[in-house]
Protein backbone atom coordinates (compact mmCIF):
# COMPACT_ATOMS: atom_id res chain seq x y z
CA UNK A 1 0.00 0.00 0.00
CA UNK A 2 3.06 2.40 0.94
CA UNK A 3 4.48 1.61 -2.14
CA UNK A 4 1.21 2.24 -4.57
CA UNK A 5 0.95 5.66 -2.60
CA UNK A 6 4.71 6.36 -2.88
CA UNK A 7 4.26 5.51 -6.88
CA UNK A 8 0.80 7.94 -6.82
CA UNK A 9 2.58 10.60 -5.44
CA UNK A 10 5.79 10.44 -7.99
CA UNK A 11 3.59 10.68 -10.81
CA UNK A 12 1.77 13.30 -9.75
CA UNK A 13 4.75 15.44 -8.95
CA UNK A 14 6.30 14.17 -12.48
CA UNK A 15 2.74 15.10 -14.13
CA UNK A 16 3.48 18.67 -12.59
CA UNK A 17 6.51 19.29 -13.03
CA UNK A 18 6.26 18.69 -16.87
CA UNK A 19 2.72 20.86 -17.12
CA UNK A 20 4.79 23.60 -15.33
CA UNK A 21 7.80 23.37 -17.97
CA UNK A 22 5.28 23.09 -21.12
CA UNK A 23 3.64 26.30 -19.38
CA UNK A 24 7.21 28.38 -19.37
CA UNK A 25 8.13 26.81 -22.45
CA UNK A 26 4.81 28.10 -24.27
CA UNK A 27 5.23 31.44 -21.95
CA UNK A 28 8.54 31.77 -23.18
CA UNK A 29 7.63 31.46 -27.35
CA UNK A 30 4.86 34.04 -26.73
CA UNK A 31 7.62 36.34 -25.07
CA UNK A 32 9.89 35.57 -28.33
CA UNK A 33 7.18 35.89 -30.29
CA UNK A 34 5.85 39.27 -29.14
CA UNK A 35 9.18 40.70 -29.03
CA UNK A 36 9.89 39.66 -32.73
CA UNK A 37 6.47 41.31 -33.81
CA UNK A 38 8.03 44.69 -31.91
CA UNK A 39 11.39 44.33 -33.13
CA UNK A 40 9.31 44.43 -36.91
CA UNK A 41 7.61 46.88 -36.43
CA UNK A 42 10.65 49.25 -34.68
CA UNK A 43 12.88 48.17 -38.07
CA UNK A 44 13.36 51.31 -40.10
CA UNK A 45 11.95 50.69 -43.41
CA UNK A 46 14.35 50.07 -46.27
CA UNK A 47 15.34 53.49 -47.94
CA UNK A 48 13.57 53.89 -51.95
CA UNK A 49 15.62 54.24 -54.57
CA UNK A 50 15.59 57.43 -56.55
CA UNK A 51 12.97 55.50 -59.01
CA UNK A 52 10.85 54.35 -56.30
CA UNK A 53 10.57 58.35 -55.53
CA UNK A 54 9.66 59.01 -59.16
CA UNK A 55 7.11 56.20 -59.05
CA UNK A 56 5.60 57.71 -56.27
CA UNK A 57 5.63 61.11 -57.31
CA UNK A 58 4.24 59.99 -60.54
CA UNK A 59 1.22 58.62 -58.81
CA UNK A 60 0.55 61.71 -57.06
CA UNK A 61 0.49 64.00 -60.18
CA UNK A 62 -1.96 61.27 -61.60
CA UNK A 63 -3.95 61.80 -58.53
CA UNK A 64 -4.02 65.52 -58.69
CA UNK A 65 -4.31 65.70 -62.36
CA UNK A 66 -7.79 63.54 -62.04
CA UNK A 67 -8.91 65.63 -59.59
CA UNK A 68 -8.53 69.14 -61.47
CA UNK A 69 -9.93 67.17 -64.49
CA UNK A 70 -13.04 66.01 -62.58
CA UNK A 71 -13.61 69.01 -61.27
CA UNK A 72 -13.27 70.70 -64.52
CA UNK A 73 -16.01 68.46 -65.97
CA UNK A 74 -18.17 69.97 -63.46
CA UNK A 75 -16.87 73.51 -64.35
CA UNK A 76 -17.63 72.66 -67.84
CA UNK A 77 -21.26 71.45 -67.45
CA UNK A 78 -21.92 74.19 -64.68
CA UNK A 79 -21.58 76.98 -67.50
CA UNK A 80 -24.20 79.26 -66.89
CA UNK A 81 -23.28 79.93 -63.19
CA UNK A 82 -19.24 79.60 -64.31
CA UNK A 83 -19.33 82.41 -66.32
CA UNK A 84 -22.94 85.00 -65.75
CA UNK A 85 -22.15 84.70 -61.93
CA UNK A 86 -18.60 84.48 -61.60
CA UNK A 87 -16.55 85.59 -64.54
CA UNK A 88 -18.73 87.70 -66.04
CA UNK A 89 -19.79 89.07 -63.05
CA UNK A 90 -17.19 92.15 -62.13
CA UNK A 91 -18.25 94.04 -65.27
CA UNK A 92 -21.72 94.55 -64.62
CA UNK A 93 -22.71 97.77 -62.68
CA UNK A 94 -24.68 95.76 -59.72
CA UNK A 95 -21.38 93.71 -58.66
CA UNK A 96 -20.39 93.51 -54.83
CA UNK A 97 -17.06 95.59 -55.28
CA UNK A 98 -18.79 98.02 -58.10
CA UNK A 99 -21.65 98.79 -55.55
CA UNK A 100 -19.36 99.28 -52.68
CA UNK A 101 -16.75 101.07 -54.68
CA UNK A 102 -20.15 103.61 -55.63
CA UNK A 103 -20.59 104.15 -51.83
CA UNK A 104 -17.38 104.96 -51.17
CA UNK A 105 -17.63 107.68 -53.89
CA UNK A 106 -20.94 109.31 -52.71
CA UNK A 107 -19.25 109.30 -49.41
CA UNK A 108 -16.20 111.32 -50.04
CA UNK A 109 -17.80 113.28 -53.06
CA UNK A 110 -15.43 111.67 -55.65
CA UNK A 111 -17.06 110.33 -58.74
CA UNK A 112 -13.88 108.92 -60.76
CA UNK A 113 -14.06 106.44 -57.33
CA UNK A 114 -16.62 105.05 -59.69
CA UNK A 115 -16.48 101.77 -61.52
CA UNK A 116 -17.98 100.10 -63.98
CA UNK A 117 -21.28 102.23 -64.40
CA UNK A 118 -21.70 101.09 -67.86
CA UNK A 119 -21.77 97.14 -68.75
CA UNK A 120 -19.28 96.18 -71.18
CA UNK A 121 -19.68 94.12 -74.30
CA UNK A 122 -17.48 91.25 -75.22
CA UNK A 123 -17.33 89.91 -78.82
CA UNK A 124 -16.17 86.57 -80.35
CA UNK A 125 -14.25 87.02 -83.70
CA UNK A 126 -13.53 83.36 -84.35
CA UNK A 127 -15.72 80.11 -85.12
CA UNK A 128 -14.60 78.15 -82.59
CA UNK A 129 -13.96 81.07 -79.95
CA UNK A 130 -16.76 80.36 -77.55
CA UNK A 131 -15.94 76.84 -77.49
CA UNK A 132 -12.25 76.74 -76.88
CA UNK A 133 -13.03 79.42 -73.77
CA UNK A 134 -15.46 77.32 -72.40
CA UNK A 135 -12.86 74.68 -72.13
CA UNK A 136 -9.63 76.77 -70.91
CA UNK A 137 -12.10 78.23 -68.63
CA UNK A 138 -13.18 74.72 -67.26
CA UNK A 139 -9.61 73.77 -66.66
CA UNK A 140 -8.61 77.08 -64.76
CA UNK A 141 -11.65 77.01 -63.13
CA UNK A 142 -10.92 72.82 -62.31
CA UNK A 143 -7.42 73.94 -61.08
CA UNK A 144 -8.89 76.80 -58.54
CA UNK A 145 -11.05 74.15 -57.24
CA UNK A 146 -8.74 71.52 -56.90
CA UNK A 147 -5.82 73.39 -55.36
CA UNK A 148 -6.05 71.84 -51.33
CA UNK A 149 -5.94 68.73 -53.07
CA UNK A 150 -3.10 69.09 -55.16
CA UNK A 151 -1.11 70.80 -52.12
CA UNK A 152 -2.37 67.69 -50.39
CA UNK A 153 -0.98 65.40 -52.65
CA UNK A 154 2.77 66.95 -52.89
CA UNK A 155 2.95 67.20 -49.25
CA UNK A 156 2.14 63.54 -48.78
CA UNK A 157 5.38 63.48 -50.93
CA UNK A 158 7.64 65.53 -49.38
CA UNK A 159 5.82 65.07 -45.63
CA UNK A 160 7.92 60.93 -45.28
CA UNK A 161 11.41 62.97 -45.77
CA UNK A 162 10.74 65.46 -42.82
CA UNK A 163 11.46 64.73 -39.33
CA UNK A 164 9.56 64.07 -36.77
CA UNK A 165 9.62 67.90 -35.28
CA UNK A 166 9.65 69.08 -38.63
CA UNK A 167 6.53 67.17 -39.37
CA UNK A 168 4.87 68.55 -36.40
CA UNK A 169 6.09 72.41 -37.50
CA UNK A 170 4.42 72.11 -41.19
CA UNK A 171 1.34 70.03 -39.69
CA UNK A 172 -1.02 72.96 -41.04
CA UNK A 173 1.29 73.60 -44.04
CA UNK A 174 -1.86 71.83 -46.65
CA UNK A 175 -4.82 74.19 -44.62
CA UNK A 176 -2.55 77.47 -44.49
CA UNK A 177 -1.43 77.43 -48.32
CA UNK A 178 -5.00 76.87 -49.36
CA UNK A 179 -6.11 79.19 -46.91
CA UNK A 180 -4.22 81.83 -48.37
CA UNK A 181 -4.69 80.71 -52.17
CA UNK A 182 -8.52 81.41 -51.57
CA UNK A 183 -7.58 84.81 -49.86
CA UNK A 184 -5.41 85.63 -52.61
CA UNK A 185 -8.29 84.48 -55.70
CA UNK A 186 -11.17 86.49 -53.59
CA UNK A 187 -8.47 89.53 -53.18
CA UNK A 188 -7.87 89.59 -56.71
CA UNK A 189 -11.56 88.83 -58.07
CA UNK A 190 -13.22 91.50 -55.56
CA UNK A 191 -10.38 93.90 -55.70
CA UNK A 192 -8.36 93.93 -58.63
CA UNK A 193 -10.19 92.61 -61.51
CA UNK A 194 -13.02 95.09 -61.39
CA UNK A 195 -10.78 98.26 -61.17
CA UNK A 196 -9.18 96.33 -64.23
CA UNK A 197 -12.04 95.55 -66.40
CA UNK A 198 -13.34 99.06 -65.95
CA UNK A 199 -9.76 100.92 -66.44
CA UNK A 200 -8.92 98.65 -69.37
CA UNK A 201 -12.63 98.28 -70.91
CA UNK A 202 -13.18 102.39 -71.32
CA UNK A 203 -9.59 103.06 -71.79
CA UNK A 204 -9.79 105.37 -75.22
CA UNK A 205 -6.87 106.79 -77.34
CA UNK A 206 -9.01 108.26 -79.66
CA UNK A 207 -12.78 108.92 -80.14
CA UNK A 208 -12.23 107.29 -83.35
CA UNK A 209 -11.22 104.02 -81.52
CA UNK A 210 -13.89 101.76 -80.07
CA UNK A 211 -13.51 99.16 -78.07
CA UNK A 212 -14.77 95.83 -78.90
CA UNK A 213 -13.66 93.30 -76.45
CA UNK A 214 -12.94 89.70 -77.74
CA UNK A 215 -14.27 87.37 -74.82
CA UNK A 216 -11.05 85.49 -75.40
CA UNK A 217 -8.80 88.76 -73.92
CA UNK A 218 -12.07 89.17 -71.21
CA UNK A 219 -10.90 86.38 -69.89
CA UNK A 220 -7.51 85.85 -70.07
CA UNK A 221 -7.27 88.99 -68.04
CA UNK A 222 -9.71 87.87 -65.40
CA UNK A 223 -7.96 84.51 -64.91
CA UNK A 224 -4.24 86.07 -64.82
CA UNK A 225 -4.99 88.38 -62.11
CA UNK A 226 -7.48 86.18 -60.02
CA UNK A 227 -4.16 83.38 -60.07
CA UNK A 228 -1.65 86.09 -59.45
CA UNK A 229 -3.08 87.12 -56.62
CA UNK A 230 -3.61 83.61 -55.07
CA UNK A 231 0.56 83.25 -55.72
CA UNK A 232 1.29 86.79 -54.16
CA UNK A 233 -0.75 85.53 -51.08
CA UNK A 234 1.55 82.58 -50.85
CA UNK A 235 4.54 84.62 -49.79
CA UNK A 236 4.24 83.72 -46.05
CA UNK A 237 4.56 80.46 -46.50
CA UNK A 238 7.22 80.89 -49.15
CA UNK A 239 9.26 82.85 -46.76
CA UNK A 240 8.63 80.21 -44.03
CA UNK A 241 10.42 77.33 -46.42
CA UNK A 242 12.88 79.94 -47.30
CA UNK A 243 13.97 80.63 -43.60
CA UNK A 244 13.94 77.12 -42.68
CA UNK A 245 16.90 76.11 -45.52
CA UNK A 246 18.33 78.92 -44.12
CA UNK A 247 18.22 81.05 -47.77
CA UNK A 248 16.01 83.58 -45.98
CA UNK A 249 16.78 85.51 -42.64
CA UNK A 250 14.58 88.14 -40.92
CA UNK A 251 17.73 90.19 -40.75
CA UNK A 252 18.11 90.23 -44.29
CA UNK A 253 14.39 91.13 -44.78
CA UNK A 254 14.30 93.94 -42.77
CA UNK A 255 17.50 95.60 -44.36
CA UNK A 256 16.08 95.49 -47.54
CA UNK A 257 12.54 96.37 -46.32
CA UNK A 258 12.76 99.59 -48.54
CA UNK A 259 13.86 98.03 -51.57
CA UNK A 260 10.81 94.97 -50.80
CA UNK A 261 8.22 97.98 -50.85
CA UNK A 262 9.63 99.43 -53.82
CA UNK A 263 8.97 96.00 -55.81
CA UNK A 264 5.49 95.74 -54.36
CA UNK A 265 4.17 98.72 -55.47
CA UNK A 266 6.00 97.44 -58.80
CA UNK A 267 4.39 94.22 -58.97
CA UNK A 268 0.83 96.40 -57.96
CA UNK A 269 1.41 98.73 -60.69
CA UNK A 270 2.11 95.98 -63.04
CA UNK A 271 -1.22 93.64 -62.21
CA UNK A 272 -3.32 96.69 -61.58
CA UNK A 273 -4.90 99.89 -64.00
CA UNK A 274 -2.31 102.83 -63.48
CA UNK A 275 -3.86 105.06 -61.19
CA UNK A 276 -2.18 105.50 -57.37
CA UNK A 277 -5.36 104.80 -55.61
CA UNK A 278 -5.79 101.27 -57.49
CA UNK A 279 -2.05 100.84 -56.68
CA UNK A 280 -2.19 101.90 -53.23
CA UNK A 281 -5.31 99.51 -52.42
CA UNK A 282 -3.74 96.46 -54.00
CA UNK A 283 -0.07 97.11 -52.64
CA UNK A 284 -1.29 97.49 -48.20
CA UNK A 285 -2.48 93.75 -48.51
CA UNK A 286 1.07 92.71 -49.89
CA UNK A 287 3.00 95.31 -47.31
CA UNK A 288 1.35 93.11 -44.80
CA UNK A 289 1.94 89.69 -45.87
CA UNK A 290 5.83 90.83 -46.29
CA UNK A 291 5.70 92.38 -42.25
CA UNK A 292 3.86 88.51 -41.43
CA UNK A 293 6.44 86.73 -43.73
CA UNK A 294 9.40 88.51 -41.28
CA UNK A 295 7.34 87.39 -38.15
CA UNK A 296 7.79 83.81 -39.71
CA UNK A 297 10.82 84.36 -40.54
CA UNK A 298 12.23 85.34 -37.17
CA UNK A 299 10.40 82.45 -35.49
CA UNK A 300 11.82 80.54 -37.84
CA UNK A 301 15.57 81.23 -37.06
CA UNK A 302 14.57 81.56 -33.10
CA UNK A 303 13.39 77.40 -33.34
CA UNK A 304 16.50 76.57 -35.45
CA UNK A 305 19.12 78.58 -32.53
CA UNK A 306 17.49 76.36 -30.16
CA UNK A 307 18.37 73.04 -31.89
CA UNK A 308 21.81 74.04 -32.28
CA UNK A 309 21.52 74.81 -28.80
CA UNK A 310 20.37 71.37 -27.87
CA UNK A 311 23.22 69.66 -29.81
Amino acid sequence: MKQEYKLYLCNFFNNQSDQFIARNMSEQARIEEQTTKKSKKKEPKAEMSFLDHLETLRWHIIKSVIAIFVFAIGAFIAKDFIFDSVIFAPKNPDFWSNRMMAKLADYVGVEALKINTHELQLISISMSGQFMVHIWTAIIAGFIIAFPYVIYQFWSFIRPALYENERKHASGAVFYMSLLFIMGIMFGYYLIVPMSVDFLGRYSISDVVVNQINILSYISTVTSIVIAGGVIFELPVIAFFLSKVGILTPGFMKKYRRHSYVVLLIISAIITPPDMFSQIMVCIPLVVLYEISIVISRRVQKANERKIDEI
